[in-house]
């Protein structure tokens, strides 16, 4: 989809800045014309979405790190003390951050989901997938970091648990991830160092993310949008301009997120958050369960899963470095699962099976499942829905796209969209 462009400068002060500065052309030719497929439904409108969400996190976050104290005895009291009763709508900078972190995930899943359905991984689209996924790493790691700073119960032992998790490499090479932990503490233990180095790489991952995704949309220019029928573009007839089509309906949609979001931050503030962390970090205490916020609920049950630390670690690794393969571990040439009626099958049990990991990483280790009088370990569960996440695309992706028959593909978009009348397009 990217061709010449066919901007025209209308004033002197047009035409001497797009000779000096061509940023007019590039959002000439990047939105309002950029020909974008006509079919696109309201699961492309997350795109969109997710660039107002990294926009209020960095905005919310430059804010709260003028009066973040990155100190092992000071920092709960700058954040629940200074921040939410001392500076002037500190309270509300802070909860749009902490539910921010929640919103941008939840539209994260929502647009890796709408990828793996409708194929937009597949070439020649491989590039923009595997962009797509170093950004949901970063996010990981910047969430993360960022659950620490409050430096309450959960935030503290959260920390100590995820990062011992390195001196598994222990049985590897000895000492390995003993040196690696230390390293990541800056001490002995979690404490000043940590923290300060948490706070670091808090404030700085989001910048990354920020180039990552400019990347991410480069790339998409190059082959252009994917869309629900998972066709190539056959010519004009099939696309209509970015602007105002799509900005329009974007805006539309990004309204009713922000009133989502405003649900949460004005009448749910806590929804997401974790009682535990509302208590001061206390070395000396630890909490009945060490859990992570829910957006990674699913990894930390595949890694409570199994029970040898070392494997249950590479468990963990291999899950998150299978998304960056599914490009090429999925052997069919239809790209949408529209027209896949086995894979969309395996599809919905693979989104079901995300949620169970989820509910299961939130319970306790030892919980169990009350069957008709019969207890089932929930760990069992977590099991199952680790096999079958690595069976998904392991084995069902790979298998079914040799095997399935599929639908018959439109013949091109417009006719899709139009029927009868797109002949005369």
């Amino acid at each position: 989809m990217a061709g010449n462009s066919t901007y025209v400068p209308a004033t002197g002060f047009t035409r001497w800045l797009d000779k000096r500065l061509p940023i007019l052309r590039l959002t000439h030719d990047t939105v309002s014309t950029f020909p974008t497929p006509r079919n696109l439904n309201i699961w492309y409108t997350f795109g969109g979405i997710l660039t107002f969400c990294l926009g209020v996190q960095i905005v919310t976050g430059v804010v709260l790190a003028m009066h973040y104290v990155a100190s092992a005895d000071l920092a709960f009291n700058s954040v629940e003390g200074g921040i939410m009763r001392e500076v002037n709508y500190g309270w509300l900078i802070r909860i749009l951050h902490a539910n921010g972190a929640s919103m941008f995930f939840l539209a994260v899943y929502i647009h890796m989901f709408r990828g793996v359905y409708y194929g937009s991984y597949k070439e020649p689209r491989e590039m923009i997938w595997i962009l797509g996924v170093l950004i949901y790493l970063l996010m990981m790691a910047t969430a993360f970091f960022g659950y620490v700073l409050p430096w309450g119960q959960m935030s503290f032992w959260g920390a100590t648990v995820i990062t011992s998790l390195f001196s598994a490499l222990d049985q590897v090479i000895p000492h390995l991830g003993t040196a690696i932990t230390t390293w990541l503490w800056g001490d002995f233990a979690v404490g000043d160092a940590t923290l300060n180095r948490f706070f670091s790489l808090h404030y700085l991952l989001p910048f990354a993310i920020a180039a990552v995704v400019g990347l991410h949309i480069w790339a998409l220019h190059i082959p252009g949008n994917n869309n629900p029928l998972g066709i190539d573009v056959k010519g004009p007839q099939d696309t209509v301009p970015f602007h105002p089509y799509y900005t329009a309906k974007d805006a539309f949609y990004l309204a009713l997120f922000m009133i989502l979001f405003a649900a949460f931050v004005f009448y749910a503030p806590d929804f997401f958050g974790n009682p535990d962390n509302s208590i001061q970090a206390n070395p000396l205490v630890t909490p009945t369960d060490i859990v992570p916020e829910w957006y990674l609920l699913p990894y930390y049950a595949m890694l409570r899963s199994v029970p040898q630390k070392l494997i249950g670690v590479l468990v963990l690794l291999g899950s998150l470095v299978t998304l960056f393969l599914i490009p090429w571990l999925d052997s069919s040439k239809v790209r949408s699962c529209r027209f896949r009626p086995l894979m969309k099958q395996c599809f919905w049990v693979f989104a079901l099976d995300c949620v169970l990991l989820g509910y299961v990483g939130s319970q306790s280790a030892d919980a169990v499942l009350n069957l008709g009088g019969m207890q089932l370990p929930l760990v069992w569960l977590a099991r199952a829905g680790t096999a079958y996440y690595f069976a998904y695309f392991w084995v069902l992706m790979p298998l079914v796209g040799r095997i399935e028959r599929t639908k018959a593909l439109p013949e091109s978009i417009a006719k899709s969209v139009l029927g009868t009348a797109g002949e005369r397009i």
